[in-house]
């Protein structure tokens, strides 16, 4: 069994994920604000690394100058903004699913083996779960929901599976 330390993060993810479930709105709006407020907290940090660089290298801090003004306004445009985050949220998802796909193909095709082609054709089969996910993320009720399962799974997890055993079956699958 897991440390109690994990089994009390489990038990807080299924009931943080039924809450997100119960209330998906809220859940979504709140996502929203605090996304907003760290990409706010972001563009802060990079406007004051360009007036720290400017001496050194005037073209990186202009340049951090713009990622800092960029990352304000959408960090404003982001905060309690419930369909932009979840336009956001389903193109992430739908980026993901295309990448997973592209490089399931290209594993599918080079890798050699049985092993090497099943892992491809999980990658393809994951990626299409992805891309169907994000199509249902443009709705809010949809992207809690998503949230809120994820959370649930997780915390189920968190029960059997201990930070020690998964850094052993990590470690173990790294190649030698």
């Amino acid at each position: 069994m897991a440390e109690e330390r994990n089994i009390l993060l489990g038990i807080l993810a299924i009931i943080l994920g039924i809450l997100v479930i119960s209330f998906p709105l809220f859940s979504v709006f709140t996502a929203s604000v605090l996304a907003g407020f760290a990409i706010i907290l972001l563009g802060i940090w990079l406007l004051v690394q360009s007036f720290e660089i400017w001496s050194k290298s005037k073209a990186t801090s202009i340049a951090f100058l713009f990622l800092g003004l960029i990352a304000i306004v959408g960090g404003i445009g982001l905060f309690g903004n419930i369909l932009a985050f979840s336009f956001l949220a389903s193109f992430w998802i739908f980026f993901a699913g295309f990448f997973l796909i592209i490089s399931g193909i290209m594993a599918f095709f080079t890798k050699e083996g049985t092993a090497g082609m099943g892992i491809g054709a999980v990658g393809i089969i994951i990626g299409i779960i992805y891309i169907l996910l994000a199509s249902f993320a443009w709705n809010p009720y949809y992207l809690a929901l998503l949230i809120g399962i994820w959370l649930i799974i997780d915390g189920v997890t968190l029960f059997f599976i201990s930070p020690k055993q998964l850094a052993e079956i990590e470690k173990s699958q790294m190649p030698k």
